[in-house]
């Protein structure tokens, strides 16, 4: 008995089993084989503040065809799903390289947090595609690119979080230098206040 509500498109010629273990949202990303068959159950690109993860399923039939839930048909499918993480990550490195403050840092690590953590679970999958049909030339090239993304995401990441730290060192200095020169200016307030004080009650005794 296949699930009435699936995110597989009903013209879709698989197996009951995918229908069967997918409902109507697309939980983890993973890959599902049965009798020649694959799907892949993917992510699109995390949006800001978003809980829920919209999916993209490409499905692999035995004669090798490719097609996608988005509609996108052959081998390209899964390169334009991927090309969708790298203008993404794109945007990130064009607001890394602006960025100035940690509170600019701050933002671009909660947006890349999530892209870095998707891209790396897409990669897992397309590394398991690989290997369940090591003849298909175009997965090697897909699993070569997710690798690539994964990469990049990693690395502005990291770059991103160093940035950060310096900018919160070089702030809490510059805290500490504002707050160094508050101290000298009370304290030579408090000196002169000390010197002239006595000066001051004694005009005030005398009147003069």
């Amino acid at each position: 008995m296949t699930t009435t509500a699936s995110l597989i498109p009903a013209t879709w010629q698989v197996p009951d089993e995918f229908r069967q273990r997918l409902g109507t949202t697309a939980g983890r990303q993973r890959l599902m084989q049965a009798d020649g068959h694959l799907l892949l159950v993917l992510h699109e690109v995390p949006l800001p503040d978003a809980v829920a993860r919209g999916g993209v399923l490409f499905w692999r039939n035995p004669a090798g065809q490719w097609r996608a839930s988005n509609g996108a048909t052959g081998p390209e499918a899964l390169q334009q799903h991927l090309q969708t993480y790298a203008v993404r990550l794109d945007e990130f490195d064009d607001l890394e390289q602006d960025a100035q403050h940690a509170e600019e840092y701050s933002r671009l690590l909660e947006g890349l947090a999530p892209i870095s953590r998707a891209v790396r679970h897409t990669l897992d999958v397309l590394e398991q595609a690989r290997s369940a049909v090591p003849e298909d030339r175009d997965l090697i090239d897909h699993r070569d690119r997710g690798y690539e993304l994964s990469r990049w995401a990693e690395l502005l990441y990291d770059d991103s979080k160093n940035a950060m730290d310096v900018a919160v060192v070089r702030r809490a200095e510059e805290q500490a230098r504002a707050s160094h020169k508050m101290l000298v200016s009370a304290h030579r307030l408090n000196v002169l206040a000390a010197l002239f004080f006595p000066f001051g009650t004694l005009g005030a005794i005398f009147g003069t």
